[in-house]
C-alpha cells in the first residue's frame, strides 16, 4: 500500500461515549464488538501513525440539540436516538472516549445524519487541506462507517477501510458491509496502513500536512 500523508485523512466515526461506551445509549449494541476487536485501541495507534506521518486526523461526530429539534428522525436509527435521549451536544454521552481525546490540529466535524458527509463541513474541510485519500475507521461499519465510505467514494476521494480498527453489532454484519464495500473502496488492515505511513514518513516523500 502507498500513502501520501500530506494529502492523506485518518477519520475515526462516532467514537462517542453513547456509541461505543458500555455504559451509552448505544453500548447494549456496540460495546461487546468494540471491546473484543479493541477497535479504541487500534484507532488510536491509526491516529498515532497519522500525526507521526503529518497525515490529517479527522473525527466525525453526531449530536443534536437537548430537544432534537435540528434531529429529523426519519430512520429507526435515528428515531432510537430521540427515545434514549442521548447524543444531546455538550453532554458527556457525545463526547469522544478520553482514550481517544482529539489534540491540537486534529479536525472535529459534526453533522446530523448517519454519514459524516451530509449537511456537514467535512467534505469542505478536507478540500481545503488537499485530502484526497481518507482511511476510514469507528462504528459501526454497516451503518455510518458504510455510509460515509460510499459518499466518500462518490465525491471521488480514494476511500480506504480499516478493517480492523471497525466493528458493528455483531460480525455477521461487519463482514456482509465490508463484502459490500470493497465494490467501493480499498479494504485493508492496520498494520497496513501504519506500515504505510512509516514507510512515506522514512522515505520523506511527503512533509507535514500542517493540518
Amino acid at each position: 500500500m502507498d500513502l501520501h500523508p500530506a494529502t492523506t485523512a485518518v477519520i475515526a466515526v462516532h467514537m462517542q461515549h453513547d456509541i461505543v461506551g458500555e455504559h451509552g445509549a448505544f453500548g447494549p449494541f456496540f460495546a461487546a464488538q468494540v471491546a473484543e476487536h479493541d477497535v479504541i485501541g487500534i484507532v488510536g495507534r491509526l491516529q498515532d501513525a497519522a500525526r507521526a506521518a503529518g497525515a490529517a486526523v479527522v473525527y466525525t461526530r453526531v449530536a443534536w440539540k437537548p430537544d432534537y429539534s435540528d434531529l429529523n428522525p426519519n430512520s429507526p436509527l435515528l428515531g432510537m436516538v430521540v427515545e434514549s435521549n442521548c447524543l444531546v451536544d455538550g453532554g458527556r454521552g457525545a463526547q469522544i472516549v478520553p482514550q481517544l481525546t482529539p489534540r491540537e490540529g486534529d479536525i472535529v466535524v459534526t453533522h446530523k445524519r448517519v454519514n459524516g458527509f451530509t449537511d456537514s463541513d467535512l467534505d469542505q474541510q478536507l478540500c481545503a487541506r488537499g485530502i484526497d485519500t481518507v482511511l476510514i475507521a469507528g462504528v459501526a461499519t454497516n451503518a455510518s462507517v458504510e455510509g460515509t465510505a460510499r459518499q466518500a467514494s462518490d465525491l471521488g476521494y480514494r476511500t480506504v477501510i480499516v478493517a480492523d480498527a471497525c466493528s458493528a453489532a455483531d460480525q455477521g454484519a461487519h463482514d456482509a458491509s465490508l463484502n459490500s464495500l470493497a465494490l467501493l473502496a480499498e479494504i485493508t488492515t492496520s498494520d497496513e496502513v501504519i506500515g504505510a505511513l512509516g514507510k512515506a514518513t522514512t522515505s520523506g516523500s511527503d512533509g507535514p500536512s500542517g493540518a
